[in-house]
């Protein structure tokens, strides 16, 4: 390794990880394109769609850590909310990083290409009232979160995301989450569904441990940074910039697709 290709994967990796603090994401919405698109047009690396989907899910591991330990205190985290929904996507996303290994390149992309674009759209559906209710009076239809995180779970599974960018925009429009109660337990779900995305790509040989490495340090350094920018934040701007991260993110990909 050189000390550009440590830059560069370095910098993909703070800004991500300070985006997924921030904002409630493991960051691969974000890393997955920039590992994807960036290191060649430096002509440091080439990474494969499954090299990319391998380093991600292993640096998304670490990236939600930080932003669970930030948000551990004032109520954020909803243990029960964390609980079915972190079992279920767990299950789906061992299913789905095993099953990934036979699949190609062009279809790991496309089935990325669907969760942003699912994403992207439930994001810019009007969400009412969801930040008026106290945290100790939030409930929520426990069958409904625990069937959506295992689809996820099986998609994220596959892309080597945890599955964060869709579940914010399931947990702020279908389930009535507040707004900054979402971003704090999406991490920690996040980070259960990781444990399962991490153990299918380490066990079937498709992370780069020389990148994944690099990633998961700025990671450590950039998502707590992150998280404590994300609590002074105003949960309206935080929402428009979700939006913003995963629509740019879709149209990307589906260019690329077609």
């Amino acid at each position: 390794m050189d000390i550009g290709f440590m830059i560069v994967i370095f910098l993909i990796g703070f800004i991500g990880s300070y985006l997924s603090g921030m904002i409630g994401i493991g960051g691969s919405i974000i890393k997955y394109p920039m590992l994807l698109y960036i290191p060649p047009l430096f002509g440091i690396a080439a990474f494969s769609a499954h090299e990319v989907s391998g380093i991600s899910a292993v640096q998304v591991l670490f990236a939600t850590i930080g932003g669970v330990w930030v948000y551990r205190k004032g109520g954020y985290l909803n243990k029960t909310l964390i609980g079915y929904m972190g079992i279920s996507i767990l299950l789906g996303s061992l299913i789905g990083s095993y099953g990934s290994r036979w699949m190609s390149e062009s279809g790991i992309n496309v089935i990325y290409g669907i969760l942003a674009l699912i994403a992207a759209v439930m994001m810019f559906i009007p969400k009412k009232n969801i930040d008026d209710q106290s945290f100790n009076q939030v409930t929520f239809n426990k069958w409904v979160a625990t069937g959506l995180a295992f689809i996820v779970g099986i998609g994220s599974g596959i892309v080597g995301a945890a599955g964060s960018f869709l579940l914010v925009p399931i947990m702020l429009t279908v389930l009535k989450i507040p707004t900054r109660m979402t971003i704090a337990s999406s991490l920690a779900i996040t980070f259960i569904s990781s444990i399962g995305s991490t153990v299918g790509k380490v066990s079937t040989g498709q992370v780069d441990l020389y990148p994944a490495v690099i990633m998961i340090i700025a990671s450590l350094i950039a998502s707590p940074l992150g998280a404590k920018a994300g609590k002074k934040m105003n949960t309206k701007v935080l929402q428009v910039l979700l939006a913003f991260l995963i629509s740019a993110t879709a149209i990307k990909i589906w260019i690329d697709i077609v």
